[in-house]
């Protein structure tokens, strides 16, 4: 459907914003999905430049989009190693929740409908299903 590249450098979420703003305006999504969309994406893509590309601009950022009956699956791909997603800190436990980050993960699961990783952790899928598909 649609999909942008990005160098890892967090400038590059203009790009990212109008991609998704395109997307909801394509599939008539309404605000609260928008909203959701646009946080859970942004956590994703903030976590490829600043956590899998540790902000090397010659790496860079994919960003796909794929729409499938009612669902709608954005794609966020890094050039890192990846990480352990299965073994994460919970934000919400006493002992994180003072904490700055850690978060990203937490809202994408929360704020979608699905979450899954792919290449070690180094791509994440996050799906949305839309009430007016």
């Amino acid at each position: 459907m649609h999909s942008i590249e990005i160098g890892s450098d967090l400038k590059f979420m203009t790009e990212v914003e109008l991609l998704i703003d395109t997307v909801c305006e394509d599939l008539k999504l309404n605000e609260d999905n928008y909203g959701n969309i646009l946080i859970a994406v942004t956590e994703a893509v903030n976590n490829a430049i600043v956590h899998g590309n540790h902000n090397d601009e010659d790496k860079k950022v994919k960003v796909a989009v794929e729409k499938e009956n009612e669902k709608v699956t954005f794609t966020v791909a890094d050039e890192g190693k990846g990480f352990d997603f299965g073994n994460l800190p919970d934000p919400t436990a006493p002992e994180n929740i003072e904490k700055p980050d850690g978060r990203g993960i937490f809202l994408m699961k929360n704020l979608s409908d699905e979450v899954s990783f792919d290449l070690n952790g180094s791509k994440v899928s996050i799906t949305f299903v839309s009430e007016n598909g």
